[in-house]
């Protein structure tokens, strides 16, 4: 299935589930900048409810929804669905209703509720969304989402730094580029894809090399976040 018509028929199945409960469905991250590359990344796909989610309606969306029932065309599909008063909220907390992650190279994932989670990621997708998403389905997203300030946003993108400098995930080009990205909005308020960030900051020499697809050295890659981290932080007291 293209992803043209993959994401209409999801939409359509969200439709199906949610009626008139359903507000907007929107197609963020690397899609919603323009970046999106078939054979590396995910579909971000969030949803607006007007309230409150039943169990019965967060299974239904599982079971219409994860790659089984709906082969993902991309790497994998990354799915939220979010109550309108979080959309609204302008906060920096995760504020979901239900979080899927189901696809042919992602690791299978619900949560009915935040939980134990990394809640960073979901105020800085939402932020993004807001400027760059692509509406399937109800008004433009800056009508649904409300803007998140800058005091707020910039710690959660320091933390999401340290997360990435703490975790076990390989610390090589996406980290790198994912970090340049805060620091570009940190820097000048823009939200761009990884590699426009990267071209960004190409003047720091491990930014350059992850541009060039080489491999990176793990402890100039740490010295990297930590000084990125070090710049949210100083931001962030200006703020």
């Amino acid at each position: 299935m293209e992803l043209e018509d993959y994401l209409a028929e999801l939409t359509r199945r969200l439709i199906g589930v949610l009626a008139d409960e359903l507000l907007g469905v929107y197609a963020g991250g690397s899609y919603g900048l323009g970046a999106y590359d078939a054979s590396r990344s995910d579909i971000d796909v969030t949803a607006v409810a007007v309230g409150a989610l039943s169990p019965a309606a967060k299974q239904a969306i599982v079971a219409a929804l994860r790659h089984e029932a709906l082969p993902c065309p991309a790497r994998g599909l990354e799915l939220v669905v979010y109550p309108l008063a979080t959309a609204q909220g302008g906060g920096g907390e995760p504020g979901f209703e239900l979080n899927l992650n189901t696809g042919a190279d992602m690791t299978f994932r619900v949560d009915e509720e935040p939980g134990e989670i990394e809640g960073f990621w979901f105020a800085i997708d939402r932020a993004i969304l807001r400027d760059h998403g692509v509406a399937l389905a109800g008004p433009p997203p800056a009508e649904l989402f409300a803007p998140i300030a800058r005091a707020t946003l910039l710690p959660l993108l320091r933390e999401s730094v340290l997360w990435h400098r703490d975790s076990e995930v390989a610390l090589g080009t996406d980290v790198v580029l994912n970090s340049c990205r805060g620091l570009r909005w940190a820097a000048d308020g823009t939200w761009s894809d990884k590699r426009a960030a990267g071209a960004w900051a190409a003047g720091e020499p491990i930014v350059a090399a992850a541009l060039a697809g080489e491999v990176l050295d793990r402890g100039a890659v740490v010295r990297f976040l930590d000084a990125a981290a070090a710049r949210l932080d100083d931001a962030a007291r200006l703020a």
